[in-house]
């Protein structure tokens, strides 16, 4: 039995800081159906009980509980309604209802549209979703509002938008940025200095190159992100950037904003070679992911499994600097000897 001389939230700390780990950390996603079938497998109780007996240094997220006005079953706060739609193995919640897609200026939504405030939250329990995880990494805050706005307008007129109706996409940016900002303040205010990292997202990527121009997202992005990362800085704690896909082309700009982590690293989409990516910005940025999620985990065999674990910790760990974890969440059909496999390698050669 190896002997840990850390706990999860050290090793996290150790990372961000570029410093020696008594062991690579590991983190955990999946869907809901993938957990339950892991809870099973191992006897467990919940699934961070799962997650100890495979040394797994999952983040406990932390985050206030909503008390505005009601919200019909089925609708978020900004009046978007979900349905499930099954794709086989397993269920995910899609927007199917797109509230700002009738209208064409930005006084239309002022006088048809309530945005969601600050104050429609409560945070007086996050220190108490915190402390009963003192040993474990702390995520609190962060921003994804593109993601929101394409289901705000619809996917396809989001992109439009960028081109034709950009006064629309920055006025709704503005106010999403602004609400996740009050969210990432008050978190840290409640638990100072305990946040290991905020959660600042967009997916800008693809398989082959850029979903959104770099004009774009310097215009329409880049502003609001990067005043999220500052409030992260100054709140103690790091900024976790995640970006699907190939985002190489906009990387050294990322990095320039501030962001001190990538994930997931989709090695298998165009341009996100490993050892370039360690070469390259392995001394200013850590990396989290790097465990295939298109073949490898669902498709491949145990040994293409632990492989790939090597290789990663070969390549992403040389130094430091990585977290291993799946580049995706983990579907149901994932065998779970492969499941098992990833976290056992990387526990017993990390």
């Amino acid at each position: 039995m190896r002997k840990e001389t850390m706990t999860p939230r050290q090793r996290w700390l150790a990372v961000y800081q570029h410093q020696p780990v008594d062991h690579t950390p590991m983190d955990y996603w999946a869907t809901e159906e993938t957990s339950q079938k892991l809870i099973a497998h191992l006897d467990a109780a919940t699934l961070h009980e799962a997650l100890q007996k495979l040394h797994v240094d999952f983040i406990v997220s932390v985050g206030a509980k909503y008390v505005g006005p009601a919200i019909p079953i089925g609708m978020d706060v900004y009046g978007i309604k979900y349905r499930d739609i099954a794709y086989g193995s397993g269920v995910y919640s899609e927007a199917y209802t797109h509230p700002l897609a009738q209208f064409k200026s930005v006084k239309e939504i002022e006088e048809n549209y309530t945005w969601p405030k600050p104050d429609w939250w409560d945070y007086s329990t996050i220190r108490q979703q915190a402390d009963p995880w003192p040993d474990y990494p702390i995520r609190g805050g962060g921003s994804e509002p593109f993601l929101m706005y394409k289901y705000l307008r619809g996917d396809e007129q989001a992109m439009v938008d960028l081109v034709e109706n950009p006064e629309i996409v920055l006025y709704c940016l503005d106010k999403m940025f602004e609400l996740a900002y009050q969210d990432t303040l008050r978190i840290f205010e409640q638990i100072p200095g305990r946040v290991t990292c905020s959660y600042v997202a967009e997916d800008m990527g693809a398989q082959t190159d850029l979903m959104i121009s770099p004009k774009h997202i310097r215009k329409f992005l880049f502003p609001g992100m990067k005043r999220i990362i500052d409030l992260t800085h100054q709140g103690g704690a790091f900024a976790f950037h995640h970006n699907d896909g190939n985002c190489t082309r906009i990387l050294p700009e990322l990095i320039e904003l501030g962001i001190d982590s990538l994930n997931p690293i989709q090695w298998r989409a165009a341009g996100m070679d490993r050892v370039m990516l360690k070469a390259k910005y392995g001394q200013k940025i850590a990396f989290h992911g790097g465990v295939d999620n298109q073949y490898t985990l669902p498709f491949g065999t145990v040994a293409e499994v632990r492989q790939e674990v090597r290789d990663n910790l070969r390549i992403l760990g040389a130094g430091g600097g990585y977290i291993l974890a799946p580049c995706h969440n983990i579907q149901p059909l994932t065998p779970m000897e492969n499941i098992l496999a990833m976290y056992e390698t990387c526990y017993e050669e990390g």
